[in-house]
């Protein structure tokens, strides 16, 4: 990383959403005049300002409205993209770049506008399941899609007038749908939940068929689309485990004369990645704004011959990172560093924004007088009170299973600083250590649940977690790791306390699956051993969907239209797939964990008890399945047990180290422990009940493998418990296998 930004932060609007900040691009006449910003809040107000001498000039201002939802960029092919479009609700507002209003269209589409994307006199916009090409605001057609849309564009990227173009749209089953108009013409997948795409270095590549791409787990991959199939260039993984690309842009900033990749991501984090031919891009920048970043962009916004990273919070702060360096005059010298002392200049600055923070508090100490003087003269006996009336409080909240090690993260973000934070749960989860987290907790016992498995009906308490976070000053964004447990399945809430004034809280819900850590996927191996289930009944396709939904994670909403439905899960925990195949009258599961059977079982025949349906159930127990699972469980068992047994083994060694003046006694595996001990204990505190947890997991197995054969093996757990104490795998796989004789 050889990039050296500074932070400028230039104004703050109000709540912003995904993608409303553009850069206006300047025609080759304006080469010489700084660029304007363009940013939209959820209060409706577009704003357009540009810098001079980091002073904020403002160009334009509209009045509130309907919370604008996306914002866009067009203008007629060939000229510079300078028009400003910006989409409310179902209305696709159009303002030049010195803030006239020339269109005002409405879509008449019955839902939101999610996103959008404009390219000469062709409008497309989605709401969340169904896309829609205008042109010249005269509708050519739409496209019902399977998924929910989280982003929408077109290639070639720099079309001409005439030139056909080919839609695309980032879908949330990790899809990119390639459209031939308003059919489909084929699906790309890809590594992840796709949230944003832009154009490879700006203009496509090439061709202008270059698609980047960014996902809910944090990966950015490189696809070029052809005409009948696509081809997968490359792949950053998520290695430092940030949150979710919320947005990406390319701008030159390391000018070497390339578009580098600018990339914004929900935990707050700032990359910038530059393009090698032949390799995977390289890290050159990476910043922390401690907010959600919701749109970047790059440009020349304060000085001249200074490129930058401009970006724009979930809170509303419009900051840049700039290559210009903080330099300020003291006499007749240059002096670089924020300790230098300052100019007249600037000292008149923050003398003026003294004074405007000192009538600020006067204002607010007078409105306080005036208020309390109402109540008190309304007090009297038949007076009716007056009451503070509560402040609204937008929250960004996110619960998203991560992959790469089977926790849910949650986050809570609020405009204003946080209080404290409550978590409470009526289904058993850890909240897993984390980097990202200052608060002080503390954890209010609850009553735990009794019972020999691990499931929720072994247990019989409604609250099994009760935990309160405390935020250090000025926070506005918690970040939490959570792990559930599958099948034990309820709602977790959390209880977000502001700093305002009258005190408020916000309440918001989480529900938690039965198959809670499975994750989409595209194909299952049908090399493994399955177990099928297949249920019959007089059930409709919708109330099929209805209860899949209720069962796992990542399933559409809306109901499908085909006949025959196909779903496939992978369990992020322990690599088992399971496929779901279902139509009216008629259910398919396949599996090659028995339990992920059993749990679907039990959660689709209450469903269906619920609605006084009748089922038919039949399943296949494949026998191979049982040591299948074993030897999937088996390095993560192995892994935990030699873990805490060398946890144990610390305080111990680190007794004879002492006692005998050194470790050179020791063998050299003892020594590895003791050289280790800080990062044995760190991973070790990070994976509470980890162990247990895998414990639970091996029981459910070994009674669901029973239960199937219509046996009640439970009095054989504690024997089990014993095998697991003196763990051998071809020991426990015999047990399971001998365990009814």
């Amino acid at each position: 990383m050889d990039l050296d930004l500074h932070r400028v932060d230039y104004t703050q609007v109000s709540v912003t959403g995904r993608n409303c900040l553009r850069v206006l691009p300047n025609s080759e006449k304006q080469k010489r005049i700084l660029q304007k910003v363009v940013v939209a809040d959820k209060t409706g107000v577009i704003t357009c300002f540009g810098s001079k001498k980091r002073d904020i000039v403002n160009i334009f201002k509209t009045l509130p409205g309907e919370p604008v939802n996306y914002l866009d960029l067009g203008g007629a092919l060939g000229t510079p993209q300078d028009k400003i479009f910006a989409a409310s609700g179902s209305v696709v507002q159009g303002f030049t770049r010195k803030g006239k209003k020339f269109l005002s269209f409405d879509t008449n589409i019955a839902e939101s506008v999610n996103c959008m994307h404009v390219s000469g006199s062709e409008l497309l916009i989605s709401s969340e399941y169904t896309y829609n090409h205008f042109s010249d605001c005269i509708d050519k057609g739409y496209y019902l899609c399977k998924d929910k849309i989280h982003d929408i564009i077109t290639i070639p990227a720099k079309r001409r007038e005439g030139d056909e173009f080919t839609p695309i749209l980032a879908c949330n089953d990790g899809i990119l749908r390639v459209l031939d108009g308003t059919e489909l013409n084929y699906e790309v997948e890809v590594a992840g939940i796709p949230l944003c795409v832009a154009y490879f270095q700006g203009d496509g590549g090439e061709e202008g068929n270059e698609i980047v791409y960014g996902t809910r787990d944090g990966r950015i991959g490189l696809v070029r689309i052809g005409k009948e199939e696509p081809q997968h260039i490359w792949e950053i993984p998520n290695e430092k485990g940030s949150g979710g690309v919320s947005c990406l842009a390319h701008h030159d900033m390391t000018g070497d004369g390339s578009p580098d990749l600018l990339v914004g991501r929900d935990d707050g984090w700032v990359e910038v990645y530059s393009y090698v031919i032949d390799e995977d891009p390289v890290l050159r920048y990476r910043q922390s704004l401690n907010e959600s970043v919701t749109a970047i962009q790059g440009g020349a916004i304060g000085a001249f011959g200074y490129d930058e990273i401009v970006a724009v919070t979930y809170s509303g702060w419009v900051i840049g990172l700039t290559t210009e360096a903080p330099t300020k005059k003291v006499g007749s010298q240059n002096v670089t560093g924020s300790g230098a002392d300052q100019d007249e200049e600037s000292a008149k600055k923050i003398g003026g924004l003294r004074s405007e923070v000192v009538d600020l508090q006067k204002r607010v100490e007078t409105e306080r007088k005036k208020y309390h003087q109402r109540v008190s003269s309304a007090s009297g006996k038949n007076a009716t009170p007056m009451l503070s009336r509560a402040a609204t409080v937008n929250v960004n909240d996110k619960f998203i299973l991560s992959p790469h090690d089977a926790s849910y993260n949650l986050s809570v973000e609020l405009q204003c600083a946080i209080d404290h934070v409550i978590l409470q749960s009526d289904v058993p989860i850890d909240i897993l250590d984390g980097d990202k987290n200052s608060a002080v907790v503390s954890y209010t016992p609850c009553t735990p649940g009794r019972g020999g498995g691990n499931r929720v009906s072994d247990v019989n308490s409604s609250n099994f977690m009760l935990a309160t976070y405390r935020c250090q000053p000025g926070t506005t964004r918690l970040e939490l790791k959570v792990r559930s447990i599958e099948g034990q399945y309820g709602i977790l809430r959390i209880y977000v306390t502001p700093i305002i004034k009258p005190k408020t809280c916000v309440v918001k819900e989480f529900t938690i699956k039965p198959l809670s850590l499975h994750q989409r996927n595209h194909f299952v191996d049908d090399n493994r051993p399955m177990n099928v289930l297949k249920l019959s009944g007089p059930f409709s396709l919708a109330e099929m969907h209805s209860w899949i939904g209720s069962s796992l994670p990542d399933v559409p909403e809306r109901t499908p239209t085909e006949d025959t439905v196909t779903f496939t899960f992978i369990n992020t925990f322990l690599d088992t797939v399971l496929e779901c195949s279902y139509r009216k009258g008629e259910g398919i599961f396949r599996s090659d964990n028995i339990s992920t059977i059993s749990i679907l079982k039990d959660v689709l025949t209450k469903e269906a008890t619920d609605r006084k349906i009748k089922l038919n159930i039949n399943y296949d127990f494949n026998p191979m399945s049982i040591p299948h699972t074993l030897h999937v469980i088996h390095p993560k068992l192995e892994h935990q047990l030699m873990l805490a047994k060398k946890v144990q083994l610390i305080d111990a060694l680190k007794e004879l180290e002492v006692h005998e003046g050194g470790s050179d006694f020791l063998t050299e595996e003892y020594q590895m422990i003791l050289a280790g001990e800080s990062k044995l204990k760190e991973e070790f505190k990070k994976q509470p009940a980890h162990l247990e947890r895998l414990y639970g997991m091996i029981t459910d197995l070994f009674i669901d493998k029973f239960k199937f054969k219509g046996v009640n093996i439970k009095q054989k757990v504690p024997q089990l418990l014993e095998a697991l104490d003196n763990y051998e795998l071809e020991s426990l796989i015999e047990f399971f296998e001998t365990a009814d004789a």
